[in-house]
């Protein structure tokens, strides 16, 4: 007759009874503690963040890798507990530590990969300014960044399973660069995408002027950077195309620089000359947003006397600009003719000369022209 204890030390697959039953209590103990655990965590986490806690960097971080952790690495956990009380067959035994192993490194990427993102996010909640930029490169950032994780966790994968990586690089560069030379346009659009991330020339909502084209930045992409233009259609340029153009981006101006000249009558007297540039700088200080610069009467034009004028309109969007600079139109009208200034037209005056013996060889006139004049605004803008 067996007794009791005779039947715990009875053998099953190689290990006692004991064994399994200390093993199972350590699986279904693990898998339901750490499970507890993680929800707690996960719940604090979002409380705070209802709240809008301020925490410490390292707890904000150590709570957002709990909440990272797949359920499928926690079984992982309670296994290699559990199977550390057993003893298997060698082929059982390398079955289970490639899953351990795979799993544990699949976990460590999803660990990192949330600290990149952790580590961005943090960078942009500190410099607001770079918001645009950020937003922008993040999709590039985070792809580079994944390439160079996961190629890693792969190579450590396969390292702690035993497998000899040496000759595995070797044939990963020689397959790298004909690969490389296969698709040299997309490596090249690639590496300009994370030279647009790194020095972050500009961002989305920015806008730009790529040699002919203008347009508002929409979407920065791995392969190409996508503009809205301001006629409405959209603009694809590929990135590599883009590093090597001259970029005027508009949208980190801070002001606008205003020059523009106007004339007056030769007939204009001394003392309202002199009196013209007081009251243009009263004109331009009583507009909104504006930061008056200079006004000289500068120059002897052919049929005008010629005074320039410089401001700057402290808010850089081009509708502000438009609607100061025609404020400033009205009003220096208004104010020269109250003066009694006439403003000088641009004039132009063509000779018409007439070649008789020309005419009476040949029967016909020998020349015709005529004379024009025409009249401009006497007050212009910069072009956008």
């Amino acid at each position: 007759m067996l007794h009791w204890q005779d039947l715990l030390s009875f053998p099953f697959l190689g290990n006692p009874i004991t064994e399994w039953a200390l093993g199972l209590a350590t699986f279904l103990v693990t898998l339901t503690v750490l499970p507890i655990i993680k929800g707690f965590i996960g719940a604090r986490r979002r409380h705070w963040a209802a709240q809008r806690q301020e925490l410490p960097r390292a707890v904000e971080l150590t709570t957002l890798l709990v909440a990272r952790t797949s359920r499928v690495f926690l079984w992982a956990v309670a296994l290699y507990l559990a199977s550390r009380y057993l003893t298997f067959t060698p082929r059982l035994e390398r079955v289970l530590t490639v899953i351990i192993v795979v799993l544990f490194w699949f976990q460590v990427g999803l660990w990192t990969m949330a600290t990149i993102r952790f580590g961005m996010d943090r960078r942009r909640a500190l410099s607001s300014d770079l918001d645009a930029v950020l937003t922008g490169s993040t999709d590039i950032i985070l792809f580079s960044a994944g390439l160079i994780v996961w190629a890693m966790v792969l190579l450590l994968a396969l390292d702690n399973l035993g497998v000899e990586i040496k000759p595995l690089l070797a044939g990963l560069g020689i397959g790298g660069i004909a690969i490389a030379l296969a698709v040299q346009t997309v490596l090249g659009d690639l590496l300009a995408s994370m030279s647009i991330a790194l020095d972050k020339p500009f961002g989305a909502g920015d806008f730009l002027t790529l040699g002919d084209f203008q347009g508002t930045v929409e979407h920065i992409g791995v392969k190409s950077t996508q503009l809205r233009s301001v006629s409405g259609e959209q603009i694809i340029i590929a990135n590599a195309d883009i590093v090597k153009t001259r970029i005027r981006n508009f949208g980190r101006m801070s002001e606008r620089r205003a020059v523009f000249q106007f004339g007056v009558g030769y007939d204009t007297p001394t003392d309202v000359l002199a009196a013209i540039p007081a009251e243009v700088k009263r004109i331009v200080q009583a507009q909104p947003n504006t930061r008056f610069d200079r006004c000289h009467f500068l120059t002897y034009g052919d049929t005008a006397l010629q005074f320039e004028l410089v401001y700057f309109v402290t808010r850089p969007d081009f509708n502000s600009y438009a609607d100061v600079q025609q404020a400033i139109n009205l009003a220096l009208l208004e104010q020269l003719r109250g003066m009694k200034v006439q403003l000088a037209p641009p004039t132009r005056a063509l000779l018409y000369v007439e070649n008789p013996a020309a005419r009476g060889a040949a029967g016909t006139a020998a020349a015709t022209a005529g004379a024009t004049a025409g009249a401009a605004n006497p007050v212009t803008a910069p072009p956008r």
